[in-house]
Parts: structure tokens; C-alpha cells; sequence
């Protein structure tokens, strides 16, 4: 199975992603899903796996750039919404591992998953 790695190409933390996985010789997929979006089931499994609050990217513009109302009385159903309308507020990268995912970029939890 061919690892999928989703994001953004020009988010810093999706670059450092592809660089930790290339060097260490990891075969995987890109997904940019702000130019192929995201499928709403995928969006609800990693939701399910993490919580709604670590898929959705709130520090980033995108979202402080929502209206107040979008923002207000958020839950998952509300959030995957948002995610659907605007892919760049899901926190990235999200790394699919067939089993489960990674959502985020940290050195130290990536070689855990490959050691």
C-alpha cells in the first residue's frame, strides 16, 4: 500500500513532511486537497480517529478569516462543514497510513511510526 500524504504544497509544515519522508526513504502519495478537495467520509474518519478540535486548523487565516457566525458553536458536524467549504482549515499535513493517520508534522512521532 502507497502512503497518502494530504495538504497543501506550499505549507512549510507539509514541506518539512515531504523532505522527513523522502530522506527516510518513505514511498508515498500527495494529495493537494485544496486543488482535489476532500471526500466527506475521509473527513469524517479522521474526525472520528482524532476529535473535530485537532482536524480543524483554528490558528490559522483561513478560519480567523471566517465570519464570527461560522465560528460560533462549533461541534463536528459544523466543523467538517467548514472543512468541506474551505480545505485549507484542516490542519496539515495528515498522513494516511492505511490503519490509522497522523494530523500534523512532528519528527519524533514520524519515526515512531516507521521504526
Amino acid at each position: 500500500m502507497t502512503l497518502i500524504l494530504y495538504g497543501i504544497p506550499n505549507c512549510d509544515t507539509v514541506k518539512k513532511a515531504r523532505v522527513w519522508l523522502s530522506e527516510h526513504g518513505v514511498a508515498f502519495d500527495f494529495h493537494d486537497y485544496k486543488k482535489s478537495g476532500i471526500d466527506r467520509a475521509r473527513l469524517e474518519q479522521w474526525v472520528a480517529e482524532h476529535g473535530w478540535e485537532t482536524v480543524l486548523n483554528r490558528a490559522g487565516t483561513t478560519f480567523r478569516g471566517l465570519p464570527d457566525a461560522d465560528k460560533a458553536d462549533l461541534n463536528a458536524a459544523k466543523a467538517i462543514g467548514l472543512m468541506l467549504a474551505q480545505p485549507s482549515i484542516i490542519k496539515r499535513p495528515v498522513l494516511d497510513l492505511g490503519d490509522r493517520t497522523l494530523v500534523g508534522f512532528k519528527p519524533d512521532l514520524y519515526a515512531a511510526a516507521f521504526a
